[in-house]
C-alpha cells in the first residue's frame, strides 16, 4: 500500500474529527462547483460530478449545499473562479510529491505550499522533476467479505480493470483513468459492493522510510494536505509495518 494512503488512514486518529469534517466539506464543494463548470451539471453526463457528489453524499454533507455547489459551477449562482494546479516536491529520502490544488488565487496557494514544504524538510521541484513518477489511474475500493480474491479478479478484470490487490481487509482494484465508473457500475451490477472509487496517482517506484525520515515524511504531507487550497497529496513513500504502529500511536 502507497504511503499516501497508509497516511490517509493515520491522520483520522490524530486530528479532530471536526476539523477534518470541515476540511472535508470545504475540498468536496470545491471538487463539485469545478466539475460542474467543466463538464455541466448534469451528473448523467458528467462522471466527474457524478462521483463529487456521490463523496459528498457519502461524507453526510447536506442536499442544498451540493445544489448550492453545481448551480455555482454552471453559472445560476455568483461563485468563485477555481483554478487547478499541481505542484512538484521532493521529500525526505529523495521521495516525491505531488500536491493538486485547486485555488482561487495561484500566489496564495504556491506560497503556502512553499512555505509549509520548506518548514517540514522538503523542497519544491521544478515541473516535471518528479510528475513522470505518477500515473493517473482508477481506483475502487471493496471490502473483503465472501469473494475470494481469484474471483474478484477475474469479476475486475471482466469488467474492465487493470489489477486487483488484497490488503488490510479491502480489495483495491485499478482502472485506466477513463474507464473508472464503467466499471465500478459492472461490479455493482454483479452484486458487489464498492465502498470507495476515486482518481487516483500512483508511482511507479516507491520508496521506503523509517525513523526519522519516516515520522518527518508523515507530518510533510499532513501539513500539505491541511493547507485550505489543497484538494490532494499523492507520494511514493512507504513505510514498514513497525514504523507505521509507532506513529499511530504519537
Amino acid at each position: 500500500m502507497s504511503g499516501h494512503n497508509k497516511w490517509s488512514t493515520i491522520k483520522h486518529k490524530k486530528g479532530k474529527a471536526d476539523a477534518i469534517r470541515g476540511k472535508m466539506f470545504t475540498k468536496l464543494i470545491k471538487e463539485i462547483t469545478v466539475a460542474a463548470k467543466m463538464g455541466g451539471g448534469d451528473p448523467n453526463g458528467n462522471p466527474r460530478l457524478r462521483k463529487a457528489i456521490t463523496d459528498a453524499r457519502s461524507n453526510s454533507m447536506p442536499a442544498d449545499n451540493i445544489t448550492r455547489a453545481v448551480k455555482k459551477g454552471t453559472g445560476e449562482l455568483e461563485g468563485v473562479a477555481y483554478e487547478e494546479v499541481t505542484y512538484e516536491a521532493y521529500g525526505p529520502g529523495g521521495t516525491a510529491i505531488l500536491i493538486d490544488v485547486l485555488t482561487d488565487n495561484r500566489n496564495r496557494a504556491i506560497t503556502d505550499v512553499r512555505t509549509t514544504v520548506n518548514k517540514r524538510g522538503g523542497k519544491i521541484a521544478e515541473p516535471g522533476s518528479v510528475a513522470y513518477l505518477f500515473q493517473t489511474v482508477g481506483q475502487i475500493a471493496v471490502p473483503v467479505g465472501k469473494t475470494s480474491e481469484d474471483d474478484m479478479m477475474l469479476l475486475a478484470l471482466d469488467a474492465g480493470a487493470s489489477d486487483v490487490e488484497q490488503e488490510d481487509g479491502v480489495f483495491t482494484i485499478t482502472t485506466e483513468f477513463g474507464d473508472l465508473w464503467a466499471v465500478r457500475e459492472k461490479l455493482e451490477a454483479a452484486g458487489i459492493a464498492v465502498a470507495d472509487s476515486k482518481v487516483a496517482k500512483t508511482a511507479s517506484l516507491t520508496i521506503e522510510l523509517a525513523g526519522k525520515d519516516a515520522e518527518t515524511m508523515m507530518n510533510l504531507v499532513e501539513a500539505i494536505d491541511e493547507l485550505d487550497d489543497v484538494q490532494n497529496v499523492w507520494s511514493n513513500f512507504d513505510i514498514d509495518e513497525a514504523t507505521l504502529k509507532a506513529l499511530e500511536g504519537a
